[in-house]
């Protein structure tokens, strides 16, 4: 039975006829069934938010859309669509409105007349479905971003609705969190046959579903079988997406004349087809050679500690003891579960907040000390809106240097540079920050920064929630500029995969203290470590397992995607 029919389905922001108007729905005729999990792709600003809003009747599309046998354009239908069709958003903060995780669990079902005990039955299962259940009595503002989405989550689960509609809901989770939405999501589709519509940028997540949606300037470009979608890796490139690491690595073997299939998505598979093929008995892996990092320690911190609400009834240890060196030119991974104390130590290293105890040192000198200091260490927060206000991109730029009294052939100079390091031209310079993509919000916070011309960048997961194309840009940048520049980079993220890709170094932090602090190789080497850390593995240090379970020797360095096909390159018999 269908559960939402949608034929010649268009909206435009903006005012209707006006030239500065954009067509965000083009023309899309959608059918899901009830039951279904239907996953949508897209690259930012293909319309897929505009498309979820849609199935919750928040936006009236022109065509004809009805919902679970109700026509949405119909004003007396939208509360009893909206009932049975629940949505998550992207941002947590947008919905949360309860200032105890209970409370706001309970909100929804409340205004929807629940009785009493059926509602504290809804909160229990909602809350423990996302892990929340120890923050129950906790105050949302104090919690981190991940832990805020987990709750938006829960407010919805408790609603039990027919459908729901999950916009990015996993874009500020630790990866296994993410698993953990995934695994509520797959059971809830499975025991009460709820109809599951999930957008998301995370090609694994998308291959998990029974069908897969991809939007491409306003308009359906494919609509299928997961595998069937992705076996065509070129066409997801063209349309600036990801295809799961495994499908990657089936591709690039491909081309270099292996005989392997193309549709391959999970790491056992791939190791069967990779047996299949054969192994060398000797081959030599070349590893890649270093830069030396200096030796000159830039950022300190000594005995830190933080606890949130001291002497209240909210008290919480974010940060216990934390004491960790920091070296000039050094690209530092800053990983660990959400609510772990990452996002509370980089605001203390900035000097946003102060420490409990302890204290951070840049160069041997207190940042308490003197407010310059502090002008040094950059920070770029995890909603880079959050942080822009003027009215054009070149004056959001420029209100640092302007607050420093700096001359305008400075300004215009240092601006100039700034955003040209984040390859953004003179066309960018008289557009509103507020109309930019996801993506070109974050560069535009990144130059606001980089024109202070700070030693040291402090990033907290400068890539959630942007399309594959989008964020491999905003990485690239982030290298160039610190090689380029000379920058150290501290970069918060929950991604494995970029951190193991380009960081020098990692630090796990697990429940507020430094779980450890090494070479990347040692820790994603050892699937083991990670797990005892809370961490999830990445697929490709998950492939190379299974592989030397089943005899082969493969390097611990073999965890990244690049160096995964690089190994199979020279180590598979042809």
């Amino acid at each position: 039975m269908c559960f939402i029919d949608g034929k010649n389905l268009c909206y435009k922001y903006g005012v209707y006829g006006d030239e500065k108007s954009t067509n965000a729905l083009n023309d899309i005729n959608i059918k899901i069934n009830r039951g279904e999990f239907v996953a949508v792709l897209g690259h930012n600003g293909s319309g897929k938010s505009t498309l979820a809003k849609t199935f919750n009747a928040l936006i009236i599309p022109e065509g004809d859309l009805v919902i679970n046998g109700l026509d949405a354009e119909k004003e007396e239908n939208i509360w009893e669509i909206r009932k049975s069709v629940g949505m998550v958003f992207q941002n947590p903060d947008n919905q949360i409105i309860a200032s105890v995780v209970e409370e706001d669990a309970a909100f929804g079902p409340e205004n929807l007349g629940v009785k009493p005990e059926e509602i504290v039955k809804r909160v229990e299962f909602a809350l423990e479905n996302v892990g929340m259940t120890e923050y129950r009595l906790s105050e949302p503002s104090h919690l981190s971003g991940g832990q805020k989405q987990r709750i938006a989550i829960a407010g919805i689960l408790a609603m039990m609705p027919e459908c729901i509609v999950l916009d990015e809901p996993t874009a500020m989770l630790d990866p296994i969190g993410r698993r953990e939405v995934m695994q509520t999501i797959e059971k809830l589709k499975r025991e009460k046959n709820i109809t599951v519509v999930l957008i998301t940028h995370f090609m694994d997540e998308a291959a998990k579903a029974e069908r897969l949606i991809v939007m491409n300037e306003g308009k359906i470009a494919e609509d299928g079988k997961p595998k069937d979608v992705f076996a065509d890796v070129r066409k997801m490139k063209e349309l600036r997406l990801d295809v799961p690491y495994m499908t990657e690595i089936a591709y690039e073997l491909k081309n270099c004349g292996f005989n392997i299939k193309e549709d391959i998505s999970e790491c056992g598979e791939m190791a069967e087809e990779l047996l299949k093929i054969g192994f060398k008995e000797k081959f030599v892996f070349e590893k890649e050679k270093k830069e030396k990092v200096r030796d000159e320690v830039i950022l300190k911190t000594e005995n830190l500690s933080y606890i949130y609400e001291e002497n209240s009834v909210f008290e919480k240890k974010a940060l216990d003891n934390i004491n960790i060196e920091i070296r000039k030119g050094e690209f530092i991974g800053l990983i660990g579960h959400t609510g772990s104390g990452k996002s509370t130590l980089t605001q203390i290293m900035n000097g946003l907040i102060k420490p409990s105890s302890g204290r951070v040192l840049f160069k041997g000198r207190d940042i308490s000390d003197d407010k310059k200091i502090r002008m040094k260490i950059g920070l770029i927060f995890q909603y880079p809106e959050y942080q822009l206000f003027e009215i054009n991109v070149f004056d959001e730029v420029a209100f640092a240097l302007k607050n420093m009294g700096a001359d305008e052939e400075e300004i215009k100079e240092r601006v100039k540079e700034a955003l040209a390091a984040v390859d953004m031209g003179e066309e960018y310079y008289e557009k509103s920050p507020f109309g930019l993509s996801g993506g070109e919000k974050r560069r535009v916070a990144i130059a606001s920064i980089l024109v202070m011309q700070p030693e040291i960048l402090i990033l907290d997961e400068p890539t959630a929630g942007l399309d594959p194309k989008t964020r491999d840009d905003i990485m690239k940048n982030i290298v160039k500029m610190k090689n380029e520049m000379g920058m150290t980079v501290v970069m918060v993220s929950h991604s494995m995969e970029d951190i193991a890709e380009i960081a020098d170094r990692v630090i796990v932090m697990k429940n507020g203290k430094t779980a450890y602090d090494g070479e990347k190789e040692d820790i994603f080497g050892d699937n083991e470590k990670m797990k005892n850390m809370g961490l999830d593995i990445p697929k490709c240090a998950m492939l190379a397992e299974i592989l030397r379970n089943k005899g082969i020797d493969v390097p611990k360095e073999v965890f990244t995607v690049k160096n995964t096909i690089k190994f199979l390159k020279g180590a598979l018999v042809k």
